[in-house]
């Protein structure tokens, strides 16, 4: 199946949920998106206009090297995945720059794998150049992240951007489009990763979902091809750091590629210590993690090392 056929099946998916709904809702629903998918930027990249949402902290000083993190949202919004990530209150507290760049069509969504994916690799390539132009941004510590769909495209990004993206971050990540060995000979590039073992959207155990008609891979199975992609070596840590949250670390890598995955048991497809979302619909959100610190904290350890 080609991956424009799956996108629609997906966005099919969506309008039949859609049309269930009572006219009133789906207004309410419609006022609410228009207001939420607001924007504070614009660049053109391959022809097309696309959008992005900036957060520059109040301490930003244009005479010192800041770091850049790019945190791509699911199939939602830029504002969405800001508010959810809460991504801007931990930038007020390290002074680095946030942007929330905006997938395309509607649903906002990444494309991943086949020629499509080519296009939002540039858009991300083309705005970085445009921020470095305009801020004082540290070229070994641009970051990117992101959440479901979003977390798929930041792992496309440490494949197709490996010589940019110096470390990545993937929550409830769907990793079903892209395979690993698809990364080729890129550099290795440090992954954090978060996964609820209750998410029924990206399957922790792997297999079918409703979200897309394609196998999903199981996440503990990733995570080691992603280990053996960044040429780890020996067995990974396993240890449990809360009542429900175990880290699984790869750290003796190549270019100290660490790969970590934090397993939320009984999670769902949702952002730890984040924004909660319906936990009818996407789960349990749990508070015994924050992601967004989590991974700030492991982005600081992987700055990337020019050859």
């Amino acid at each position: 199946m080609s991956k424009n056929r799956l996108r629609r099946k997906i966005i099919i998916g969506v309008l039949v949920i859609v049309i269930g709904l009572p006219v009133a809702l789906i207004l309410t629903a419609w006022v609410f998106v228009s207001i939420m998918d607001k924007t504070n930027g614009t660049i053109v990249s391959s022809g097309v206009m696309r959008r992005y949402l900036l957060y520059v902290p109040k301490t930003y000083d244009r005479s010192k090297p800041t770091p850049l993190v790019i945190s791509l949202h699911m199939a939602l919004w830029p504002a969405a995945e800001m508010a959810i990530s809460r991504w801007n209150d931990v930038a007020d507290e390290h002074n680095f720059i946030v942007v929330y760049p905006s997938g395309s069509d509607v649903p906002r969504v990444w494309h991943i794998g086949g020629r499509s994916m080519g296009v939002d690799v540039r858009f991300i390539s083309d705005l970085i150049d445009k921020l470095k132009a305009e801020y004082n941004i540290d070229p070994n510590r641009i970051y990117a992240d992101g959440m479901s769909i979003g977390g798929g495209m930041a792992f496309a990004l440490s494949c197709k951007l490996s010589d940019r993206v110096a470390a990545v971050g993937a929550v409830a990540a769907v990793q079903a489009f892209l395979p690993v060995d698809e990364c080729g000979d890129s550099r290795p590039v440090p992954t954090v990763a978060f996964h609820g073992t209750a998410d029924r959207a990206a399957p922790y155990q792997g297999g079918s979902s409703w979200v897309a008609p394609v196998l999903f891979p199981n996440i503990p199975d990733w995570t080691t091809r992603v280990a053996r992609r960044n040429q780890c070596k020996g067995d990974p840590s396993d240890t449990r750091i809360t009542a429900n949250v175990r880290r699984l670390a790869y750290t003796n890598c190549a270019e100290n590629a660490d790969v970590i995955l934090y397993t939320v048991e009984g999670g769902g497809h949702t952002w730890p210590g984040g924004k909660p979302m319906p936990e009818w619909f996407f789960g349990r959100t749990t508070s015994e993690i924050d992601a967004s610190r989590v991974m700030w904290e492991f982005f600081v350890q992987h700055p990337r090392r020019p050859k």
